[in-house]
């Protein structure tokens, strides 16, 4: 059964100035109304939220996050939902989606976005454009063309599987960023006193910054620079003989100049100072919890991204601040090598699977046909999975087509599509954007010249497609994964034992807060969860998704 939702926050009156009611409408499993409107009084939402949620009950807005926050606000909580905004956005361009007049209509209305930019998947963040507040009965019509779509589907029930799993990775998102992840301000604090030295006032540089900017102008004998102006720092390093084309730290470690190691420490400490520092931390923590916005697929391969605070890329070395309240834990894990066991279960590659089972699947590669040689082995990998196929990967490329036919296939066949202008798409129906008019103008050129460029430029797509196809279905399986540890969190909260909760995932790595006494119990719900997401995706597959689990009583002992 499904209950539409049309809340306050969509239906309020900008002059009114007061709370309106709120509107629930229930539907039959496809989309039908099966009951008159109800009509929530106002400020009633949470109790009517609390009465009527139960496991046969899908949740339907047009939006988790501005509907579901307010609700954990007030202490209600839903089991499962169908996020009509996330659902539209993968049905306009999948694959698997029908071409009906509902979906050709999302196409002519793309939401607003940054298209990504090929063999960059992971540069390209999403943003769906906020449409005004819908009436119910809008959503209503929507929910059963969502609905319809999928059963007229030649891949029903894998799309139908992806539409819950991004719906129920929005439930988690929300209620991670109520909960927030536990951080001890005072911790932080002393950390970026050792690194930096004390808070400059006024906002200056830190003194530590300050004496490293000084050696810097020393070393490259250029009392003048400023080394937080790229410009500048370019400059300075020319004069000073040091030949390079940016700034970034690989490539001036390829040169031995004196002043390179002051500045990749410069830089180390700007970015901590920059991304974590005292205004970071005045921004984002209160009341002992950094509680940043996720962005659910907002990536277009379906990875998360988030907006304010960083959230995704919490540095070492602030990580000794992420502590447990006093009686609880952290429990910390990760999908060992997902991307290679994904890519596994897409080829159904048999000799891959062997590869990976009870092991480092990396090692088992080397032994199987690189001579035990772990590191060549992952060179092959990576390469094959990213594109990397010239120089030590291009070379090791053929033995690893020739140990593992049915993966390497997978991806060599999505980079052709790309070269040719294609689409593809994950294993439950992620499909990415097509190529943009300019691209397919510029593989129409006649010129020698524009042709090279076509041609590089295609070679490009054929490396985004190649590891869209991974990506994207590693993004699912974790997702699944995410749902499916949420979903065992409430049924033992629900039996009278509540054991904790989420509060951090970063693609595939999830953290959950635990009382002290259900670590191990959480362990191995999170262990279980990762083989209940393998199965519910692939079915029956003789290949294990390795899942390390670390009690920690700081987030910097997890690794």
């Amino acid at each position: 059964m499904y209950l539409v939702l049309a809340s306050s926050a969509r239906q309020v009156s900008a002059s009114s100035g007061t709370e309106p009611e709120a509107y629930i409408q229930q539907t039959t499993a496809d989309g039908t109304p099966s009951a008159p409107a109800v009509v929530v009084p106002a400020g009633g939402l949470p109790d009517a939220v609390r009465q009527l949620d139960a496991p046969h009950v899908r949740w339907v807005w047009d939006g988790t996050r501005e509907h579901y926050l307010p609700l954990l606000r007030a202490g209600a909580t839903v089991g499962r939902c169908h996020d009509l905004a996330r659902c539209r956005a993968i049905l306009a361009y999948s694959e698997f989606a029908p071409q009906s007049p509902y979906i050709l209509g999302l196409q002519d209305t793309p939401p607003a976005q940054e298209l990504p930019l090929p063999g960059q998947p992971e540069q390209s963040v999403l943003f769906e454009a906020r449409r005004a507040g819908l009436p119910l009965e809008e959503l209503v019509e929507e929910l059963r063309r969502q609905l319809a779509a999928v059963e007229d589907s030649p891949q029903p029930a894998r799309l139908r599987l992806l539409l819950a799993a991004e719906s129920a990775g929005c439930l988690v998102a929300a209620e991670m960023e109520h909960a927030g992840v536990p951080w001890r301000e005072d911790i932080h604090r002393q950390l970026l006193d050792r690194f930096l030295g004390p808070r400059p006032a006024g906002g200056g540089r830190p003194p530590e910054l300050e004496r490293l900017a000084i050696q810097l102008r020393e070393d490259l004998d250029n009392p003048g620079f400023n080394p937080d102006s790229p410009q500048e720092l370019l400059r300075a390093l020319h004069r000073a003989g040091i030949e390079v084309k940016t700034t970034r730290s690989w490539e001036l470690q390829e040169h031995r100049h004196p002043a390179i190691a002051t500045l990749l420490q410069y830089k180390k400490l700007s970015r901590l100072h920059n991304a974590n520092g005292w205004a970071w931390l005045d921004a984002w923590v209160r009341d002992g919890r950094f509680r940043p916005e996720y962005l659910v697929g907002g990536v277009v391969t379906g990875r998360w991204a988030s907006r304010g605070g960083g959230a995704l890329q919490i540095p070492r070395q602030v990580r000794a601040a992420v502590r447990p309240d006093p009686g609880w834990k952290l429990v910390v894990a990760d999908a060992a090598q997902l991307e290679p066991r994904v890519l596994a279960a897409l080829g159904r590659d048999p000799a891959l699977a062997a590869a990976a089972r009870g092991q480092d699947l990396y090692q088992g590669i080397a032994d199987a046909g690189f001579g035990g040689d772990r590191a060549q082995a992952k060179v092959a990998m990576l390469g094959a999975m990213y594109g990397a196929t010239t120089g030590e990967s291009g070379r090791l490329m053929p033995r690893l087509a020739r140990a593992y036919p049915q993966a390497v296939a997978v991806v060599e066949r999505a980079a052709r599509a790309g070269e040719a202008g294609q689409v593809v798409s994950s294993y439950l129906g992620r499909t990415c954007p097509p190529p943009s008019e300019r691209w397919a103008a510029a593989q129409r050129s006649t010129t020698a010249q524009e042709q090279r460029r076509a041609d590089a430029a295609a070679r490009s797509r054929g490396r985004f497609t190649r590891n869209f196809v991974v990506q994207s279905t590693a993004a699912e399986w974790a997702l699944c994964w995410l749902a499916e540890i949420r979903r065992r969190l409430r049924a033992r909260a629900a039996a009278g034992t509540a054991i904790g909760e989420l509060v951090f995932f970063l693609h595939d790595e999830v953290m959950l807060h635990v009382r002290a006494e259900h670590a191990e119990t959480a362990c191995r719900l999170v262990e279980e969860s990762a083989a209940a997401a393998t199965q519910l995706m692939f079915g029956p597959l003789p290949l294990e998704f390795a899942v390390s689990v670390a009690v920690v009583d700081s987030y910097a002992d997890a690794k």
